[in-house]
């Protein structure tokens, strides 16, 4: 990663003065508008912080991880990815990036992209439940089993990578045994409904979450320490593999999340840049926001004008007093 951020950075300063003059002119630039709501809110506030604060002409584009990577590094378009989650295109980034084809700005999760396995945090509180293995000692705090005198460990919906995963991890940390049950969850509304009603019946839940999310921004939910570090080879090896036969304890690695951009884009944008690698906020903001979308039924563009409006506190720090002062004033 720190070759990336030395290539990125050189990559930028060979841009020279021509990208300070092209700051008074930014013209049309391209951002992807990812189909995920993190994603799609950052890609809002990016919009409306480089037209009112950089005096950018910014178009949004329909995006995903693989096609808008592709495409920016065949294409040079479009010209900005603000939340492209590298694990899944690292070593082509690195070429890209190596060649001077893509720059790497900025971290858009500051925290990352986070797995794992959760429990309401008036749960974790009241018995002391801090590890995976602190959870699979009480069955009977996590109800939701077809057999009642077992506990539940809710899976992901079929078709997630995250099935195989947790099927695997289940298995490698003794679910069976301890007296759980692992349960499909059918589906992502099936997942979030199984959490919605512990919540309101106050009882205990126990399964596969991530975040960002609106769910964790909704509700207060605490993430199991499984008392081991992300082990990469055995990770590849078997635990995302279906019907592993003999997985082991492993953790998720932190999924990181950053900005990509084209040179294109440094050239026009000039000290634009400077934001595009500064930008970065936090999963609890970033939830909250996103609880907020879905408790309203917001559109990306209404989020960003939330977050806009009630968290200058943040966003403020990325940009130069002045260009603040000129956001602020449109918004």
């Amino acid at each position: 990663m720190k070759k990336l951020f030395l290539a990125a950075a050189a990559a930028t300063l060979c841009m020279g003065a021509s990208s300070a003059l092209a700051a008074e002119d930014c013209g049309t630039v391209t951002v992807a508008e990812m189909n995920w709501a993190s994603a799609g809110v950052l890609a809002q506030i990016d919009k409306i912080i480089l037209e009112e604060g950089y005096g950018c002409d910014v178009e949004l584009v329909t995006g995903d991880t693989m096609p808008t990577f592709t495409s920016m590094n065949e294409k040079g378009e479009p010209d900005m990815a603000p939340e492209l989650w590298i694990n899944a295109v690292r070593e082509p980034l690195d070429k890209a990036v190596a060649e001077g084809t893509l720059i790497i700005g900025g971290e858009s999760l500051a925290d990352g992209g986070v797995e794992g396995w959760w429990v309401p945090t008036y749960i974790a509180e009241e018995h002391n439940i801090k590890t995976v293995q602190d959870a699979l000692a009480h069955p009977e705090l996590f109800p939701g089993a077809e057999d009642d005198s077992k506990g539940a460990l809710f899976n992901c919906p079929s078709g997630w990578a995250c099935q195989i995963i947790t099927a695997n991890l289940f298995r490698a940390n003794k679910g069976e045994e301890a007296g759980f049950e692992l349960v499909d969850s059918g589906s992502a509304a099936g997942l979030d409904g199984s959490i919605a009603r512990a919540f309101e019946r106050k009882e205990g839940w126990l399964g596969y979450y991530w975040a960002p999310t609106s769910i964790l921004g909704k509700y207060e939910m605490t993430k199991l320490d499984r008392g081991v570090s992300h082990d990469k080879e055995a990770w590849e090896t078997c635990t995302v593999i279906a019907d592993c036969p003999d997985p082991q304890p492993n953790d998720w690695a932190k999924s990181e999340v950053f900005t990509v951009v084209t040179p294109s884009f440094a050239e026009k944008a000039g000290v634009a840049m400077d934001y595009a690698k500064t930008r970065a906020w936090g999963n609890d903001i970033c939830n909250s926001v996103l609880a907020w979308m879905s408790s309203n039924q917001a559109t990306n563009e209404d989020g960003a004008y939330y977050f806009l409006e009630n968290h200058a506190d943040v966003w403020s720090k990325w940009v130069s007093e002045e260009t603040a002062e000129k956001i602020k004033a449109a918004l």
